[in-house]
């Protein structure tokens, strides 16, 4: 059964790449699944029951899912821009290194000619501040690689938390309700005597119950 939940999570993810975070996500998910299977064996439903109810447990993924794929779609963009100015900045440090190397060629050119010294000194400088524009306009035009695998998984853990927290509420509430039937049971059965009738209240309470899950699948 446990195969049969990965080819569920396998399905679940058809349409979301391959990548490290999408990967991790649902790996996470998967475990969750498998140890929730194992704890519904364990309190005695069959196998198909249990693997219905885990997978129902899930809810609604669909907002994880296209952030997973947005992520992606924004990487691979990302990519290109940062491969295109890595190409463009090979070409922009070549032409500031060459720059550097030739600055020393106008006072060469202005002694050799007997021009003044001052104007040697000009051009050099003029090189050099070529060369360092061309240095600061490369750097500051290096696009931004951030990493988005602390958010994508923060995410997910949001959306698990606020799952997981559903299902307390939930395990709680239908947990008092029944603590009430009961209790009301006796009280009614005792003071009245009508036990052959009282008993009523736990079909009342069964369809409470199907009422809160109603509810809280609904808000999922």
């Amino acid at each position: 059964m446990e195969d049969k939940l990965r080819a569920y999570m396998d399905h679940l993810f058809r349409e979301v790449p391959n990548s490290k975070n999408a990967i991790e996500v649902k790996e996470e998910i998967l475990q969750n699944l498998i140890d929730k299977y194992h704890d519904l064996l364990a309190e005695g439903k069959s196998e198909e029951a249990a693997y219905n109810i885990a997978v129902a447990s899930i809810g609604d993924v669909s907002e994880l899912l296209e952030s997973l794929k947005k992520e992606d779609a924004d990487s691979s963009t990302g990519q290109n821009t940062y491969m295109q100015w890595k190409q463009r900045s090979a070409g922009i440090t070549a032409v500031a290194v060459m720059l550097y190397i030739l600055c020393v060629i106008p006072p060469i050119i202005t002694e050799s000619l007997h021009i003044p010294e001052s104007i040697g000194a000009c051009g050099m400088f003029l090189f050099i501040a070529v060369a360092t524009g061309l240095l600061v306009y490369n750097s500051m035009t290096k696009p931004s690689r951030k990493k988005n695998d602390d958010t994508m998984m923060g995410e997910f853990k949001e959306w698990k938390s606020k799952n997981d927290d559903k299902r307390q509420a939930m395990k709680a509430i239908k947990s008092a309700l029944w603590s009430l039937i009961t209790v009301l049971y006796f009280i009614i059965s005792f003071v009245t005597g009508a036990w052959h009738i009282s008993w009523i209240i736990f079909l009342i309470g069964a369809a409470c119950d199907s009422i809160i899950k109603a509810v809280f699948d609904l808000t999922k």
